[in-house]
Order: C-alpha cells, then structure tokens, then sequence
C-alpha cells in the first residue's frame, strides 16, 4: 500500500472498516490518519485516531483487546481502507465482540465471536467416539464398519446435497450440506487426516 494513493479527508482522516480476518463479521468503523496508517503497518496492529480526543490511539494498548493486521486495502475511490484483523478480545467499548450489534430490523442478527467453533467441537467428539467407541452410537457403528462404509455415506450425502440445490431449497440445502460435511470430517478422523491439513492445502492454492 502506498500512502500517497489514499485520499484523506479535509480533517485529514480516512474511514477504516475492521473486518475479523476468520469470521469476515465487520468489527468496527474506526478513523486513520497519515500517522495512525504508518504506525498500523509498521506496528501489525491496529492503531486509529481518536476524533473526540484528538489523538492517536492504538486498540488494545491498555485493555490488552489488540487487533492483529492481516491485510489492509483500501477502496476503488482510494478514500476508505479495509482492515482485516485477528482481535484478542472484543472489539467494542461495551466488549461485545463487535459494535455492529443492533439490527436495524427485528431480528437477532449479531456476530458470533466463534462461527465455526462447532467445527471444533466436532472434531473433539469424532475423535473420542473412534478412540473410545462407545455402544449405541450411529459414530461409532460407523467407525466399527470401517472406510467404505463411511466413504458410501459420503457418496450418499453428496448426492443429497445435489438433490438439494437443484430443488433450489435453501432450508433443505444446508440441511444436507450439513450432513456431508460431518460425515466428511468423520472420514479424515477415520483416515487420521488433520482438517488443518486440508485447509493448508485450500491455503497453498489460493496463493
């Protein structure tokens, strides 16, 4: 990013939209000038300016609620910056995990500070039920039948899936979406493949 290219305000100052770089949930609307920008990319954590008081102000420096940089961009009108961030804490003064917390509707719409720990919390009970395999669980029977019963489950759930989204219903969809995914994770606990590995490889391709 050069400098130069963004166009700053009157004030001086350019919009930053904070986005959690894993859950892509907007965090924050904060504020940067020249400064506050330089410091951001050479610090790798957020730092802002403050408009009421005036001054520089690096997140977390005193509540210990920082927020990594992973990436900054800034808009086609070069006059607002995306920053994408790890945070260690809420985001907001009220510390809730985002300021963007009420819906303008009247539905319950605010981020979850973890979306997908239920993938871990997956992970955590395949792994018991194939070490410990215990009676009367459709895991276990699974595991006990061995890979071509579970890749067959797969090939099933997959078709489901295809069923599904050409049926062009979405409840239905993310049902059996759902069911491939868990019976996906089931196999890589069977064949003791690491879903870190699977998603470093979605890594390496991206890149």
């Amino acid at each position: 990013m050069n400098l130069k290219d963004i166009n700053f305000d009157e004030r001086g100052l350019v919009p930053a939209i904070v986005q959690d770089a894993r859950s892509k949930a907007v965090l924050t609307l904060a504020y940067m000038n020249k400064e506050s920008l330089q410091m951001t990319l050479e610090k790798g954590e957020t730092v802002f300016y403050s408009r009421s008081r005036q001054e520089l102000w690096h997140k977390g420096a005193t509540s210990g609620n920082t927020q990594k940089v992973e990436s900054l961009h800034f808009d086609c009108d070069q006059d607002a910056v995306l920053v994408q961030v790890v945070p260690a804490g809420p985001a907001c003064h009220t510390g809730d995990y985002s300021c963007f917390k009420e819906s303008v509707a009247d539905e319950v719409s605010a981020p979850k500070a973890e979306p997908y720990a239920i993938l871990d919390q997956l992970r955590h009970t395949l792994a018991e039920r194939k070490a410990v395999l215990p009676e009367g669980s459709y895991t276990s029977q699974l595991f006990q039948e061995g890979v071509d019963r579970i890749a067959k489950k797969i090939g099933e759930e997959a078709g489901e899936v295809i069923i599904a989204a050409k049926n062009d219903d979405q409840d239905e969809l993310s049902m059996e979406s759902a069911d491939l995914l868990f019976h996906l994770l089931m196999l890589l606990t069977d064949r003791g493949v690491s879903f870190e590995k699977v998603l470093n490889v979605l890594e390496t391709r991206h890149q």
